[in-house]
Order: C-alpha cells, then structure tokens, then sequence
C-alpha cells in the first residue's frame, strides 16, 4: 500500500478520496535556538487530576498531555489534520476502512513506537466499561488490527470522512504496551516532546527535553515547567514580577494595562471556544423546554461580549459550532434578550415566575461569576429570581459540573461538527453536561456523519444545531478568543494553531527563548 504526502492542500475531501498527512510546522520568525526553562502558568488545575489521558477534562491536563505525548495525528498551525506518529494514511472509498503507518519514533524509555503500542493506548478507551471521555467518538469503530509492526488498521461500523480529525482528540495520545496489552499511564512515559520529572496534581508538573525526539525542529526548552495558578489576579502577578513567562487566560478586565508593560506581549487567536450555562434536562425545573426557552431569552448576549469578553468574542446562538466552522448554520435566527418571550415561555410551563440558583466559578471561566451576576440582573426583567452562589475553584470540576442542576461551563469545541456533537450532545454520552436526550438528533448525528455529499450533510447539521438551539439544555451566549500573554523573551513561528489555547497546546514543542 502506498502512502501519499501531498502538497498543502484540504486533506478531508468527500466522495471516497483518501485523507494524507502533511509536513509538520509552519514559518518561523527567526531561526529557533535551544536553551532555557520556560515556566507556564496556567489557569486550571486540580488535586484530583490524574495521568489517565481518558479523565484529563481542563487546560492543564490538556497541557501536561500535549508536552509528554504524541498522538497519531495532530491539528497544524493553520488547522489542517496532518500526521504525528502517523507518517500518512490511506481512506477506502466508503470512508469505512483507515489505514496508518507508522513513522520511526521512539518512546522515551527507548522503545519504538509500534502498532501494538497504537492499538492498547485507542483500546484503553472502548469497551462498556471505559468511562474515558473520549468514548463516545470512538463508538463508531468495529475492530483495530495491526499490519505489521508499523501499520494499523481501523474498521469503522460506517463511513467517516473526518476520522483522522478524531484521532487528534487530546484524550488520545499513544503510550507503551505492556505484556498485557494495556497502557500503564501513571508510568509517566510517552513518545513526546519533553519527559516528565515530577508531577504534583493541582500545583506543578516539571517536564526536560526529550532527546530522542523524532520532530527536528521542535522542543526548543531544555526544560519546562507548567504551574497550577487558578486565581487571574495572582496568575498575571506571577507574570508581571517574572515568575511566570507565560500566563493563559488573561483576565480582561486588565488586559489593556498588561498590555501597556514594555516586556510583556499579548497574544490573541480565534477558535471555537465557547462559554456555557448549562442546566440539568433531567431535574425540575429545567425538565421543561419552555423552562429552558425561558432563561435563553433572558439572557443579554450582547452585554457580555462587551463586559466579560470586553470585545474579546462573538455572541452565541445556543449551540456549539462557530461562524468560522465548516457546517455552521448560518440561516439560523439569531436569539436575542427578549424578555417579553421569557415570560411567555414562563407562562407555557404554567408558571407566572421562577426561582433558580446558578454556581459558579472563575475556574469555569475567567469572569465566569461576574457573567453569571449580568445574567441574574437581565432575568429578573423577565420575572426570574436567579440567585448566583459563587463556590469554589478547587475541586470545581469534580463537584459542580455534571453534579449542580445550573452552573457555569466552558468549551475549547472541537474542529468537527460530529466531534463535537458526539462528544457532548449525543445520548448518554460522559460529557453530556445537560444530559440532554433527543431521538431525532441522535438519528441525524449517525446519518450525517457517514454522509459524502456535503450539502446533504450540510442541511443535516443545520437541522441538528436547531434542534440543540431550541430544545437542548446549554445556554450558549458568547464565543471568545483565547487571550493569553507572555514574555517577550518568548517567541513562536508566524501561525499560531487556534484548535485550543496557547498554541494549540503545542507550545512547549513550537516556542522558543529569543
């Protein structure tokens, strides 16, 4: 079988053609030099995380995975799908059947990477009694078989053109077989850029460079050092008196003061990140779509893009998918504060007001209490008494999301329609935050994705994005641009990848001291 390597080009093409990798890396501003530990602070962070790649749910998992792993494809700075581990693929004409090979990598306990290796670390995450977040997306293979030591081969139940999309997913990076088959994660060995040094869940985790490392031009650091710093204002601290030389999250209430600091520089990317209120479609009262209409007319969209985003995003329309996503729904009417149809929807449900409680925490998302005081004070013209319990950050993610009936959220998206519809919206799936179950959408999620002709699949998401619009139980009131801001020994090649923050969370292989 021969594996292609074209020149840049759209590589998810429909209609049966194979899907390739490409060359990593983009332009750089200057000729990248090694040396020097770089120190991130970073806005997440919690004692119960875990090295198991199927639990890590928030910024510094996503993080620590990315500086320690590889994973079989990756997301390029300018957002195409192109190869790690995978040196190129090859599609069947139904989508059906992917076929990898391998590149010459290494472990960094000195094993190759091979496909017995790819094989247990996907495994890891399917099978009924896998509670991996990454479940879900992964559903639809019937069987992974290996080609030799350096080919694998993945039989899906039906065709999926944005497969190799999937298989970037950051729950999904590829460990060490052990005689049994299976990965042992708390081992801490990957086949990525830096190797881990010590880790020490919700305060630090200190990696050194890999030099086995198969990227030549990449892993700059000889060291790096991420830190778990959850309160904005101690975070940009950190930065300011050289503690830190990068910081995530930037608090935008003071990002134009950061700003004006001569050896600070601020960094901004769009992507599909998103901020959320999400309500519990299985609990009262928020069991009742007209409940649920309610609190999305009375939400003033435009107000928080301008006080917490301060510019910095877009408003939403109570869905996942982006303006600059392929399948968004462009036709679809914008929703607007409009408390007059919040009291209507109130009256559908036979109530004349309404009492609920959202929690949050900055750990959600910067400014995420402040967010949730504008939406309690547009509410109450509507006749809903919200009262806003601000709870705390450690622990907000094990304690609050998933287990209060209304709280605050936030989302990184995902590059796919499906990825992130299946990831999230799907029936029963982990990370249905809303619980949220709809037959029609389940169908449609199924049909689409195996769908080659892309304006049918097109009118499918369209569909699919107002059924989650006008029934599903996320409030979806603004994208924002992921803000971060680091030192200006700091500097990285001319794209910066928008998939996630800092870099893709690929900056301790793309970055480099000046």
């Amino acid at each position: 079988m021969s594996f292609i390597r074209p020149n840049r080009r759209d590589v998810m093409q429909y209609g049966g053609a194979a899907a390739v990798a490409l060359s990593v890396g983009g332009a750089a501003k200057a000729e990248p030099k090694k040396g020097g530990t770089l120190r991130v602070g970073k806005a997440h962070g919690q004692t119960t995380d875990s090295y198991d790649p199927g639990t890590h749910e928030n910024g510094f998992t996503l993080d620590f995975t990315h500086t320690m792993n590889n994973y079989l494809t990756e997301v390029s700075a300018s957002g195409e799908v192109v190869g790690e581990l995978a040196e190129g693929w090859e599609a069947s004409e139904d989508a059906a059947t992917w076929t990898f090979k391998l590149r010459d990598a290494m472990f960094h306990n000195g094993d190759k990477v091979t496909s017995a290796d790819v094989i247990a670390s996907i495994r890891h995450h399917m099978g009924e009694d896998s509670k991996s977040a990454a479940k879900p997306i992964l559903e639809d293979i019937k069987d992974i078989k290996a080609m030799g030591d350096d080919a694998v081969v993945f039989e899906l139940n039906g065709g999926n053109a944005d497969f190799p999309f999937i298989l970037t997913d950051y729950h999904l990076p590829i460990g060490p077989a052990g005689e049994d088959g299976t990965v042992n994660w708390a081992a801490g060995i990957g086949a990525g850029p830096y190797k881990l040094e010590s880790y020490e869940p919700g305060v630090r985790a200190k990696f050194t460079r890999f030099d086995g490392y198969w990227k030549p031009n990449a892993a700059h650091f000889d060291a790096v050092e991420m830190l778990a710093i959850v309160d904005p204002a101690a975070r940009t601290t950190a930065l300011i008196t050289g503690e830190v030389d990068v910081i995530d999250r930037v608090e935008l209430k003071t990002v134009n003061l950061l700003n004006r600091r001569p050896n600070i520089n601020i960094e901004t990317t769009d992507g599909t990140q998103h901020y959320t209120f999400v309500m519990n479609t299985t609990t009262g009262p928020y069991s009742d779509v007209n409940v649920r209409l309610a609190l999305k007319h009375a939400i003033d969209r435009e107000e928080m893009v301008d006080k917490i985003l301060q510019g910095y995003g877009a408003v939403g329309n109570d869905h996942p998918i982006g303006r600059g996503q392929r399948f968004f729904a462009a036709d679809l009417e914008q929703r607007s504060y409009d408390p007059d149809k919040a009291k209507f929807h109130l009256k559908e449900a036979g109530m004349e007001n309404l009492k609920v409680t959202l929690k949050a925490a900055d750990a959600a998302f910067a400014g995420a209490v402040d967010a949730a005081v504008l939406f309690s004070e547009s509410a109450a013209k509507a006749g809903i008494d919200m009262q806003v319990e601000r709870v705390p950050n450690d622990g907000y993610w094990s304690n609050v999301w998933m287990q209060e009936p209304f709280c605050a959220c936030y989302w990184g998206g995902r590059p796919t329609a499906d990825w992130m519809f299946s990831t999230a919206y799907k029936s029963g799936v982990n990370w249905n935050d809303a619980y949220w179950s709809n037959e029609r959408f389940d169908a449609l999620l199924l049909e689409a994705r195996a769908e080659l002709d892309e304006g049918k699949r097109r009118e499918m998401y369209d569909e699919m994005q107002g059924l989650v619009r006008d029934d599903g139980g996320t409030i979806v009131p603004m994208f924002t641009k992921y803000v971060f801001a680091m030192s200006d020994r700091v500097t990285h090649g001319d794209e910066m990848a928008s998939n996630w923050d800092l870099d893709g969370a690929r900056w301790a292989e793309r970055w480099w001291f000046a």
